[in-house]
């Protein structure tokens, strides 16, 4: 399998999902209009090869679907990630096996923690190429400006790493850079990111805090770092989790801190504690420019890169976009871990439209009266991701959560609201969400759209309308006998049924 960009690009195109773009583009809104027209669309990933002012190359959209995603990560189908899932599981909350089958499985994930240990390169591709002192000059690097509205040019898919002064431990984050002069940027981190409690740490002991920011690594290893799952593994122990094999390392040239051997480039840097600038405003992914926040500027000193490097770059905004994919596969990984967590959870669903997290919809297998709100509210509570989830839905485990039409027929048929909509207010929330009346403070709202039960309802329930299994067995024994042979009844247009959908 590709286990860096370069070989990514080239499984991309030889597989057709790449397209090499030579005319003149300006890496300033053009790049970003251009990709944006590809990703309403589902098309292919990009690599432009003649960018203004700039002598490399860029790379977008690779992970522009769900499909690529998974070639990503070595597999043909989102249900596959899904095992990997349980691998996760299994490993967050070990249980002693009662039988040998459990204990053979259990054994084979322990194997695969053992190979996916990291591994040291001591001649790293991307040190071939080393600029320190005045000729660092990240002007000269084909940042791109996705929106008007925006400050300036960022950085989006770059690996942040940082170090724990206390522990040693590592923690490898995909953070927002805004380019601030020719070698200095600020860092966009939520409070509770790994990166920001090392700034406290470092803040603590008076001392700087060391940054490395790997750009153009294998999307596997930003797939591994994009997961926020509370396992005490490190981001390069489950980027091997998920290759099958370790990431090989490297030393960073001027600060203590290992970075993917094979990255195309490496920026290395310091963080002075209380040292800030003003980042933003920039397009985010609820849709909307987001304000300007004091954050940490980096102070770089040192970049790395490979030989005739590539530039790989993405931007937020309403989806689609590539984090909204990126979200999707993500959805399957964590399917496993929260039935672990919810056990009555048949599966659940983050549908890209709500912005990959803002509404949840969970299936239960019923048993007892309350069962609906009990998961939503466990939901809440099961992971970190979940804590800004805005809306929880929980349906019967007979509807197909990933069609709306089935959920929004269960929510018609089956929600009283005086009865079936709870709310929780002022919880802590999203600061990107200006629907809140506090920036930071906002309320949830769970609705149970499953079948009900005595004693939540006082009269019977309507059976369901079905089909006679016999005559539905005998009109498709003789489908093609009606003379209806050439006629599929499988996808179906959505806009045959009043839908817009383009």
């Amino acid at each position: 399998m590709a286990r860096d960009l370069r070989g990514f690009i080239k499984l991309l195109e030889e597989r057709g999902q790449l397209r090499r773009i030579s005319a003149l583009v300006d890496s300033d809104l053009e790049i970003a209009e251009i990709s944006n027209r590809m990703l309403q669309k589902g098309g292919p990933g990009l690599v432009f090869e003649n960018v203004k002012g700039a002598s490399f190359p860029v790379a977008v959209n690779l992970l522009g679907t769900v499909e690529r995603i998974c070639w990503a990560m070595n597999m043909q189908h989102p249900q596959e990630l899904e095992e990997l899932g349980k691998k996760l599981a299994m490993l967050q909350q070990p249980k002693p096996p009662k039988k040998i089958s459990q204990a053979v499985e259990f054994g084979k994930v322990l194997f695969d923690v053992l190979k996916a240990k990291p591994g040291r390169d001591f001649f790293p591709a991307c040190q071939q190429v080393v600029i320190q002192g005045d000729e660092l000059d990240f002007e000269k690097l084909p940042l791109i400006r996705p929106y008007p509205g925006d400050a300036g040019k960022i950085i989006t898919l770059g690996l942040v790493i940082t170090r724990d002064c206390e522990t040693g431990t590592p923690n490898v984050g995909v953070y927002r850079l805004q380019l601030q002069s020719k070698n200095t940027m600020t860092v966009h981190w939520l409070s509770v990111r790994g990166g920001a409690r090392h700034l406290r740490k470092a803040a603590e002991r008076g001392k700087k805090l060391e940054v490395a920011i790997a750009l153009g690594v294998d999307p596997l290893i930003i797939m591994a770092a994009a997961t926020p799952i509370p396992v005490d593994l490190s981001e390069w122990l489950f980027a091997g989790l998920y290759g099958g094999s370790g990431v090989q390392l490297a030393k960073c040239k001027t600060v203590d801190l290992e970075v993917p051997a094979d990255s195309e480039f490496v920026l290395e840097g310091t963080i002075t504690p209380g040292e800030i600038l003003p980042d933003g405003p920039f397009g985010d992914h609820m849709g909307y420019y987001g304000g300007v926040e004091d954050s940490p500027l980096i102070r770089f000193q040192c970049m790395t890169h490979r030989k005739d490097p590539i530039y790989l770059t993405t931007f937020s905004g309403r989806p689609p976009k590539e984090e909204a994919m990126m979200a999707i596969a993500l959805n399957r990984i964590y399917t496993p871990i929260l039935r672990q967590q919810v056990s009555e959870i048949v599966d659940f669903f983050l549908p890209m439209e709500a912005l990959s997290y803002k509404a949840a919809i969970i299936s239960i297998d019923k048993s007892y009266p309350g069962q609906a709100r009990r998961a939503a509210l466990a939901f809440w509570s099961a992971l970190p991701q979940f804590t800004y989830t805005k809306f929880v839905i929980v349906v019967d485990k007979d509807i197909n959560i990933r069609d709306p039409r089935q959920v929004v027929w269960a929510i018609s048929s089956k929600v009283d609201p005086t009865r079936d909509v709870f709310i929780l207010p002022n919880t802590p929330f999203d600061s990107l969400d200006f629907a809140s009346e506090k920036i930071g403070l906002g309320g949830r709202m769970g609705i149970d759209a499953t079948t009900k039960i005595p004693p939540e309802i006082e009269h019977e329930w309507g059976a369901p309308l079905e089909s006679d299994p016999e005559v539905a067995a005998m009109v498709e024994r003789r489908w093609a006998e009606y003379g209806l042979g050439d006629l599929q009844l499988g996808e179906v247009d959505p806009n045959l049924f009043g839908y817009d959908v383009r």
